[in-house]
């Protein structure tokens, strides 16, 4: 019934006319009565016999009008006074099309209607703690961009340095090829025993995926130098913060994933919250994903990181309610789904589609008509 509902309220705010120029109206009501006053107007002919019945004694004077004035010709004036008075209705209803043309008749329209406007980072943490809890991330987004419409999303990794996977895109079948090909590879990466049961061909796979994460010797996971440089892909990212004023103008949102479990090893150039206070500043949303041992949830590190992501406006979410990561990943969907919806707004866009096709017919019929009057 909610939906039903909301499709009614939809379809009534994007039917509903108005103009963007309303001033021009009023030029409507005075051309409309100069044009009744004139297509009105009472040519007064004079009336021969008339005359002559009423003042026998007055020498009747013949000229042009009364010898014009038989029973035929009589018949082809009315004609060409009706004919004249429709080629002036048609003038007019003509102008009057021009001038509503002129007022910009306009229609409200949401932006909801034509499709999504989020744009989305899934920023993974590949070290080998988190690894096997990437693939279920990865897996999930692999059926949600199944009913993507609009949304933009890239994927980037990191360890001690980062790495896109792919940039911010709507190319959805880019998109699954590199999730499929990530999930595909990812399965065997579960425990050490599954990895140590993988082929040379497998082990390589996923040690080509995971090339340049790994570029500073002695040091994993640096989450806050992940999360800027996942940050950096987006155009709203600015330590300024103008590129989100700019972003802002395009009425589009953009939110990150950050998928990982806050246990660092080295120093990085942005601590976490440091990276949090950068991308609020470029009013970008990160939601985190704690991707780890469900027995390391209670952990300062945890605390530390869901403590720091609310702080910033973000969800985070872990598996100690019995949830799977996939239900975390849709909680977090269904949220910024709705973040999304209650931020748009809604555009009045030109609606001249039916007013051009009848000023062009009007215009016709009066050439038409204006023509029968020169023959």
């Amino acid at each position: 019934m909610g939906v039903e509902s909301g499709g009614k309220v939809a379809f009534l705010m994007s039917s509903l006319l108005t103009f963007r120029w309303p001033w021009a109206l009023a030029s409507i009501a005075v051309l409309a009565f100069l044009a009744w006053r004139w297509s009105t107007r009472r040519d007064r002919k004079p009336d021969a016999v008339r005359a002559i019945v009423e003042h026998p004694d007055t020498a009747a004077v013949w000229n042009l009008d009364r010898d014009l004035d038989t029973e035929h010709t009589s018949a082809r004036w009315r004609l060409w006074k009706t004919i004249n008075r429709l080629a002036a209705a048609l003038l007019a209803l003509t102008l009057l099309m021009a001038i509503v043309l002129v007022a910009r008749p306009s229609k409200v329209d949401t932006e909801s209607s034509a499709g999504s406007s989020r744009d989305i980072i899934l920023c993974l943490d590949v070290s080998g703690s988190t690894l096997p809890y990437d693939r279920q991330v990865i897996a999930t987004y692999l059926d949600l961009i199944q009913h993507f419409q609009g949304e933009r999303i890239g994927l980037s990794i990191f360890n001690s340095t980062s790495r896109t996977v792919f940039p911010l895109t709507d190319d959805y079948d880019l998109v699954e090829r590199q999730l499929s090909y990530a999930n595909t590879i990812l399965k065997g990466v579960v425990d050490q025993d599954s990895i140590d049961k993988m082929s040379d061909k497998q082990y390589q796979q996923v040690s080509d995926w995971l090339d340049g994460t790994q570029n500073r010797k002695d040091v994993t996971s640096l989450i806050g130098d992940g999360l800027i440089s996942c940050a950096a892909m987006l155009p709203e990212f600015s330590t300024s913060g103008d590129a989100a004023v700019k972003a802002s103008a395009r009425n589009r949102s953009a939110s990150i994933v950050l998928a990982t479990d806050n246990v660092l090893s080295g120093t990085p150039v942005y601590q976490l919250d440091q990276a949090l206070d950068l991308t609020e500043k470029s009013s970008i949303v990160v939601d985190g994903l704690y991707s780890g041992p469900t027995q390391s949830e209670n952990d300062q590190t945890t605390t530390d990181m869901k403590t720091q992501i609310e702080a910033h406006n973000g969800i985070f979410l872990t598996q100690g309610s019995g949830s799977s990561v996939d239900a975390l990943v849709r909680r977090i969907e269904r949220q910024r789904e709705t973040d999304n919806e209650n931020r748009n707004q809604s555009n009045l866009v030109d609606a001249p589609q039916y007013w051009v096709p009848v000023a062009l017919i009007l215009f016709a019929a009066f050439v038409i008509t204006a023509g029968r009057l020169r023959r």
